[in-house]
């Protein structure tokens, strides 16, 4: 057992639908589920103080030392285990950047790292400390596995390792179990479970949808036209289904046609307060106002490249948190967004419209009901319905809640945030995370679809001033 000075997060030992799916659609690497955080730091953390705070962090987030173990045949959601041959080392780096140290050096190695596939024998996090950064700066360049924690849960987990003074004392440490043996017989077969609470854990997750309902399922997708006259459980969850997977249009822009692997992380900021201001002063929400920015920048961007666009289609990531939350807790929600040229107020209410609206309609098909479904299926037709869906998207958007006090590791301070969000076949991910009375956003952009990725970032830059002197 864990001796622990600090309450423990709760971790399913099962992943949901929801993580189960986005474990399976990485079978396609346009689908990746990676996320990131890259963090200027005032100085370099003191290393072997750090080594020491997160040795800690894994004890008490026991779900940093374990790994995934897919059940046969896709039958349920992976489970996860604890790693034998857990070594920290292979999971904290430090490394220095060459003179001149810039911002921009330091985004261009984030990018390569976060693009960097996770080893799936071993626990799906690394933390990669920056020396060199110019003016004696440090960065911090956090890379996580979707499957262990969404952007909000992960603030949560930061506080295991960040402090709220430099000189901070260090807590006491914890002690950790020993693996469990049992876990280390590697993937479980239907033959022989790496363990009786493994296969327990496997065989349960499997009985998530009810056999019938399956089977039921599979007829109604077999034969749609039987759809209207069912009123059985299946077709009242395919109804909300079905208007999510038929809408097959494809995304508006006439420039964001292309989609590769290659990636460029841009980042902007805009102050807290005067930004929260103005969204009241217009009649909505930061987070409205933040979509605001990224539809404005948008569209500033196709005017001046001579293609201007009166709609985009951009998606929503949607806290769905509650207390009995585990790792994950959002869903996604599309919606059209006006990108024509008109006042920022006339943007404003117009995406706080059809923000209320997609919010509403997600409501009958959440993330969660769509991978209950998708469970039912090969994980060939889930990977190719993914990216379908996909193409019917142009830009993604996310924002997390911060610190709004300095924080410090190892007894640097943190001085710039920037979340990354990952890009899952759109052209970019637009993500928002508050800190110490900033907006730090990092845009992580497909560059065969934006082909010009810092006349974009400019773009940016200019609708958050435009808006805040709206």
């Amino acid at each position: 057992m864990y001796v622990r000075s600090v309450p423990e997060l709760y971790f399913d030992r099962r992943m949901t639908d929801a993580e189960g799916l986005m474990w399976r659609l990485e079978k396609d690497p346009h689908l990746s589920s990676t996320f990131a955080n890259v963090t200027v730091l005032d100085r370099p953390p003191d290393f072997e103080r750090l080594q020491r705070r997160m040795e800690r962090a894994t004890a008490a987030i026991p779900r940093l030392r374990q790994r995934v173990m897919s059940a046969p045949a896709n039958l349920s959601p992976p489970v996860w285990v604890d790693d034998p041959d857990f070594d920290l080392d292979l999971h904290l780096r430090r490394i220095a950047l060459p003179k001149p140290g810039s911002l921009r050096q330091l985004l261009d190695l984030a990018t390569l790292i976060v693009a960097d596939p996770f080893d799936r024998t071993r626990p799906l996090w690394q933390f990669v400390v920056v020396e060199g950064l110019r003016g004696g700066k440090a960065g911090l360049i956090e890379k996580l596995h979707h499957t262990i924690t969404d952007g909000e849960r992960g603030v949560q987990l930061s506080l295991e390792f960040l402090d709220f003074e430099p000189d901070a004392p260090e807590p006491s440490p914890i002690e950790t179990a020993p693996a469990d043996p049992a876990d280390d017989a590697g993937p479980a077969t239907a033959g022989d479970p790496s363990s009786l609470e493994t296969a327990r854990d496997l065989i349960a997750g499997s009985l998530r949808l009810p056999i019938g309902v399956a089977r039921q399922v599979r007829e109604l997708l077999a034969d749609p036209t039987r759809l209207p006259d069912a009123s059985t459980a299946a077709a009242t969850t395919l109804r909300g289904i079905l208007d999510q997977l038929a809408d097959t249009e494809q995304a508006r822009s006439p420039l964001w046609t292309h989609r590769s692997l290659r990636r460029r992380l841009e980042t902007a900021r805009a102050p807290f307060q005067e930004t929260k201001v103005a969204a009241k002063r217009l009649g909505g929400t930061l987070n409205t106002a933040f979509l605001t920015i990224a539809t404005d920048a948008a569209s500033r961007y196709h005017r001046e490249l001579g293609e201007p666009v009166e709609t985009l289609r951009a998606s929503m990531a949607i806290s769905t948190r509650t207390e009995a939350s585990g790792g994950n807790a959002f869903s996604l929600v599309r919606l059209l967004v006006p990108a024509g040229d008109m006042p920022v107020a006339e943007r404003f209410a117009a995406i706080q419209e059809a923000a209320d609206a997609a919010r509403e309609h997600s409501a009958a098909a959440g993330l969660d009901t769509l991978a209950t479904l998708a469970s039912t299926l090969p994980t060939s037709l889930v990977t190719r319905l993914a990216r379908q869906q996909a193409q019917t998207v142009d830009f993604a958007t996310s924002n997390v809640k911060g610190s709004p006090i300095p924080m410090y590791v190892a007894g640097a301070k943190l001085l710039e945030n920037y979340p990354v969000g990952p890009l899952a076949g759109v052209a970019f991910n637009l993500t928002l995370l508050s800190y110490l009375g900033s907006l730090d956003m990092c845009m992580n952009i497909d560059t065969a679809a934006v082909t010009e990725p810092a006349r974009l970032a400019s773009a940016l830059q200019r609708s958050v001033s435009d808006l805040l002197a709206s």
